[in-house]
This record gives structure tokens, sequence and C-alpha cells, in this order.
């Protein structure tokens, strides 16, 4: 009765959880006004594909599609690599002015991000950089956050293999790449997932740093979608529901390596 019990509480709170993204697909099925008829209906309509190729009319569902898988893989690995570079120097290296240096990485994280939005238009501006992908994936490659996740991590791996690697004649970027790096997996999972979702969900910066609609990444030109007097729901749903998919297979690929950071050491 204990498991039993333990089964329907996760049952529920799965059902809960994925409800949304149900009728999101419901709602790319049928057409607009049907989503706000009193009588809701929970079965799969007749207008997905009418939904689809709506919505590739009014925004272009290739064109945004690669904007936003290049753009966020793109910044996915090179803020990994920067990041992850970083947190091995703050965790590993002693210097002058290491703690006060990452403390004011953390303390940059307390900053609003609409504070640095002007100074950041107005350097992309000086650059020649406004409507480029180097505008939508350059800023923020030293993530705060994910410096200091990782940084946590490398904390945790032991000193001694590194010493002995020293000893055995390893310079230091053969260290970090054979040596520290393939210890750091679950962590630089758990790491990529979050900027790559980070990134994918970020509307305010592409928003402001493009202005032609062929660099619009998913966000912005589902936001196109919202009109002043008239919404087609039936293709933000399709939209929405499109969006939703890389964001679910990225996570997909690399959950093995997430679930086992979770569960147990991330030094083998």
């Amino acid at each position: 009765m204990k498991k039993m019990s333990l089964y329907v509480t996760l049952t529920i709170g799965a059902l809960i959880s994925l409800f949304p993204f149900y009728w999101a697909f419901i709602g790319a099925t049928n057409e607009s006004g049907k989503l706000f008829s009193k009588q809701l209906s929970f079965v799969p309509g007749t207008k997905l594909v009418e939904n689809v190729t709506n919505l590739n009319e009014s925004i272009g569902i290739g064109r945004v599609l690669f904007n936003s898988l290049f753009v966020s893989l793109t910044y996915t690995i090179f803020s990994l690599l920067i990041c992850t570079m970083a947190a091995y120097a703050f965790a590993k290296f002693e210097f002058k002015g290491r703690d006060t240096i990452f403390a004011i990485f953390l303390l940059s994280m307390m900053i609003p991000y609409h504070a640095t939005v002007i100074p950041l238009f107005k350097m992309m501006a000086a650059f020649g950089w406004l409507n480029t992908y180097k505008a939508l994936i350059l800023p923020n490659l030293a993530y705060p956050f994910a410096i200091f996740l990782m940084r946590q991590n490398m904390l945790a791996f032991p000193n001694a293999l590194i010493e002995a690697a020293r000893i055995d004649g390893a310079g230091e970027w053969r260290i970090f790449f054979r040596v520290v790096l393939p210890s750091m997996k679950p962590a630089l999972a758990a790491t990529a997932i979050f900027l790559f979702m980070y990134q994918w969900n970020s509307f305010l910066w592409p928003l402001i740093a493009v202005s032609s609609t062929d660099m619009y990444t998913f966000p912005v030109a589902l936001s196109s979608l919202f009109g002043l007097s008239r919404i087609d729901y039936g293709q933000v749903m399709a939209g929405v529901t499109l969006a939703t998919v890389p964001i679910i297979i990225f996570f997909l690929s690399l959950q093995r390596h997430f679930i086992s950071g979770m569960l147990g050491s991330a030094v083998k």
C-alpha cells in the first residue's frame, strides 16, 4: 500500500506536469475559436497541417528553427568551454586576487539584466555587430552561474590526480582535457542543459539586437504572431509545440550523464 500510494502520487504529479504540453498540442490541432468554446475538447483536432502551414507562411519555420538551433548550440559549446576553463582556474590554481575576482563574478549575478541592455546595445553598435549572429552569441559567454556551478564540481576533484599528472610530465592543457574533463561529464551535462535552455528561451536581447525577420529566433518570431486586433492561437500553439521539441531532445540526449550527476559522485 505504501508503494502504491507513492506511485499514485507520482502519477498525479506527472499528469499535472505534462498537461500543459498536451494542451499546447491540442491547441495546435484545432482552430483558434475552438480553444475558447464552452465545450472544451481534449481530443486532437484535424487542423495541425493547416496551422503549421499558416505558421510557416507567417514566420518561416525553417529559417527561425535554424537561427535558434545555430545560436543556442554555438553559444552552449563556447560558453561551456569558457566557463569550465574559468571554473578550473578558480578551483585549482592559486593566484593573487582569486577569491576577490570570483566574488565579483557572484555579485554580477545580482545586477538586473535589464540594466545591462543599453550599454550592451551601444557596445554592439560600436562594433558593427547588430543584426548578426555575433551579437546573439558572444554576450554572456562567461556566464557567472555556469562558472559557479562548474567550480563547485571542480573543487571535488582530487588534487592528487592533478599532481600525479604533472609529475608524469603532462602539461596544464593536457591535464585539463584528458584528466579533469572526462570525470566532469555529469556536471558538464547539467551545465550544458542550463546554458542551452537559457539561450533557447532568450527573448529580450534577441528582440533588441536583431531587426530583420530572417534573423529572428523562436521566441521573437512567436511574439510577432500577437497582433493588435486578432491572435491566431492555433498558429501560436503550433509554434510553441515546435519550439519545445528541441529542448526535450537536447535534455533526453544528455539525461544519462545528468541523472548520474544527481545520484552519484562526479569523480570516478
